[in-house]
């Protein structure tokens, strides 16, 4: 008990913090602006997180993962979610120059981040453990050669009782969850974590938490529910027969047992009786249609999943109009996981930048993924027409179509050298002579949106 005091002591819970020191002509803060003392519920999480990995996440991460491979419905909402938000791949938006540009290009190379699988991994990694931590590989010529995601629950954030990392060149620590021993310490610089839904944003040593956490007890009920649906079935459901030998002794009535039992490839469903009667057949369960446990089970899983249960085959009872709102509020989730994907490989883009000696803050740029889910193709080219309409700069207007507007412009530069040997300098960017025009039809599209037409000409 008195090492237990000792140790709480020393981390400053149970006690007031001691006032900072002051310069003569410094006003003193209240103690209550010094730093954030943690609740009286959460003295025992927080001295765990002091000196070990969170248990209680640990345990959510190794939930998810066991129903991610013993479910093929886990399984597929995790890898649907992964292939819709890393759609289109990554891009700069904003007015990078070419030199920025450029060290994207080696940058996304280096790190294989056209690659699909890589970015398919590391937003599976974000949706099962709530966090993405990418620690920074840097080459013989310190430049970041590699991102590698380590596992969240073998991470310890060093931070202290206001929230914030104490020392920057010790932010994390890897635990061997084995023997208990660190293994690794990462500088701030080093490892870039991003979270889902943290309970406190503020608090870095508070991590996310994954999109299933709050479905794990439905979804072991579901489970349960599954198996005892499956085993009723077998039990209850075959049809019986009742075997009556009258007068047949013990041993006969045994040998006639056995020789019927032989023949059968089931269950043992018949019964066999020695007094008068006859074979007669048993009906078997009537009630085996009665799963309305089941699919409360199903609609509470899917209710606490991003994605609605319609999209994966069970679209009893669900109208075209309902599937398209949860789509888009599906749709909707899928961009702010976008968004928190992207920040990461856009700090490692900067870090890179700064071992480069390029001031990332002299430019306007950010690495954000090329489409957004919340609109189809349609709608994006609709807004793009509509841009240019209103003289919007001819950059923002490719990039609200989903496309890179430096590609775009290499492209056609490319082009006019290789098909225009005499290109017209007052003819750039107009329709080529016999295009067929393109128009914006208002209230044209589903539900009352903008679709674009394009007519032919005589």
């Amino acid at each position: 008990m008195a090492l237990l005091t000792n140790l709480l002591s020393r981390l400053g819970i149970g006690r007031r913090p001691a006032p900072a020191p002051t310069l003569p002509n410094e006003e003193q803060k209240p103690t209550s602006e010094l730093g954030r003392r943690p609740t009286p519920e959460n003295q025992v999480k927080y001295l765990y997180r002091q000196m070990y990995v969170d248990p209680a996440l640990r345990a959510a991460i190794l939930d998810i993962r066991r129903m991610d491979r013993e479910d093929g419905r886990v399984k597929k909402l995790h890898g649907r979610m992964a292939r819709s938000a890393i759609t289109g791949g990554l891009r700069l938006e904003g007015s990078p120059s070419k030199r920025i540009i450029n060290q994207w290009k080696l940058f996304e190379r280096r790190l294989q981040l056209r690659n699909q699988q890589k970015l398919e991994s590391d937003c599976r990694g974000l949706v099962m453990e709530g966090s993405l931590p990418m620690q920074w590989v840097l080459g013989p010529d310190n430049r970041v050669v590699a991102g590698v995601r380590m596992p969240t629950e073998t991470l310890l954030p060093k931070v202290g009782l206001n929230g914030r990392f104490e020392d920057p060149a010790n932010a994390y620590e890897q635990i061997d969850l084995i023997t208990g021993m660190t293994v690794a310490r990462f500088p701030l610089w080093q490892l870039t974590l991003v979270r889902l839904t943290p309970d406190n944003y503020d608090d870095l040593g508070s991590l996310g938490r994954p999109y299933l956490d709050a479905s794990r007890t439905v979804w072991q009920k579901l489970q349960m529910t599954d198996e005892d649906l499956v085993i009723r079935r077998r039990t209850r459901a075959p049809q019986r027969f009742s075997h009556v030998l009258e007068g047949a002794s013990p041993d006969e009535l045994t040998t006639y047992r056995t020789r019927v039992e032989d023949d059968q490839k089931e269950i043992t469903t018949d019964f066999f009786s020695n007094k008068k009667g006859g074979v007669t057949a048993l009906q078997g369960d009537a009630n085996l249609d009665q799963i309305a446990d089941v699919s409360y089970l199903l609609d509470t899983f899917y209710a606490g999943s991003p994605a609605p249960k319609g999209l994966f085959g069970y679209s009893e009872g669900l109208s075209r109009d309902i599937l398209e709102d949860l789509k888009r509020d599906y749709f909707e989730e899928i961009d702010a996981l976008q968004d928190t994907l992207s920040a990461v490989y856009d700090q490692g883009f900067r870090l890179d930048l700064l071992l480069a000696g390029i001031n990332p803050e002299a430019e306007e740029f950010e690495v954000v993924f090329a489409e957004r889910r919340t609109e189809t193709l349609n709608q994006a080219a609709d807004r793009a027409l509509k841009y240019q309409a209103l003289g919007v700069p001819p950059t923002m207007v490719w990039e609200a179509a989903g496309l890179d507007a430096a590609k775009v412009k290499a492209r056609k530069e490319q082009d006019a050298k290789d098909f225009d040997p005499y290109p017209d300098p007052d003819n750039i960017g107009k329709p080529p002579p016999g295009a067929p025009p393109v128009r914006v039809t208002p209230g044209n599209g589903r539900k009352g949106e903008s679709a674009t037409t394009i007519a032919t000409r005589a």
